[in-house]
């Protein structure tokens, strides 16, 4: 009898947490797995150099939205009309721990229309369909070091799978962006998650 009971203390009080904590480490793994995964997005490229349009753009960390309407440029903005903004997930994490853009980060910019001007909550510039130009500028030291680390592409429409670098976006990048080649002073989400603010 007291054989039985000390099994039962032995088995309660030494086996059964090692159990428990091993079921709860199998439960826990896979899903950190899958995330550190997930922030592994790197840019590719096909053997002519083009980038290959990244997948799940919209998925990735949105940060910001400026919009340019028509009516407020004479009907011919250069890049009408919302500019949703991603970074992918790894250059997020990166930014938000040195306020610096990783080696081999990639930022997404896509087209919105304007939808409506009006809505319950009042007058304004609502979005509306996804449509134009998808542009995504990537950083990569060895491979656009002509043009300050970063390269830009531009894809005309769902179709396209690859894209060849426009060496026309790099002039202004350079000029006006005013961090690395990025227009952060544009960017809400990365000026706020920034430990340099």
């Amino acid at each position: 009898m007291l054989q039985h009971r000390f099994f039962q203390k032995t088995l309660l009080g030494g086996i059964a947490p090692l159990l428990l904590s091993g079921m709860l480490i199998t439960q826990v793994t896979p899903a950190s797995a899958s995330d550190h995964g997930h922030h592994k997005a790197h840019a590719k490229f096909n053997q002519a150099g083009e980038l290959v349009r990244p997948a799940n753009f919209r998925e990735w960390v949105f940060i910001g939205a400026p919009v340019t309407p028509k009516d407020m440029n004479n009907g011919k903005p250069a890049f009408p009309e919302f500019h949703y903004a991603y970074i992918d997930p790894a250059s997020w994490a990166h930014w938000k721990k040195t306020g610096e853009f990783r080696e081999g980060a990639i930022i997404a910019k896509e087209l919105v229309s304007v939808g409506s001007k009006s809505a319950a909550s009042g007058s304004g510039y609502f979005p509306g369909d996804y449509g134009g130009p998808v542009a995504v500028s990537v950083k990569d030291s060895k491979r656009f070091a002509k043009s300050n680390n970063w390269g830009y592409f531009v894809f005309g429409d769902d179709k396209a799978q690859s894209a060849a670098a426009d060496e026309s976006c790099a002039g202004c990048h350079k000029t006006n962006a005013a961090q690395d080649m990025v227009f952060t002073q544009y960017w809400a989400p990365l000026r706020a998650a920034s430990p340099k603010k």
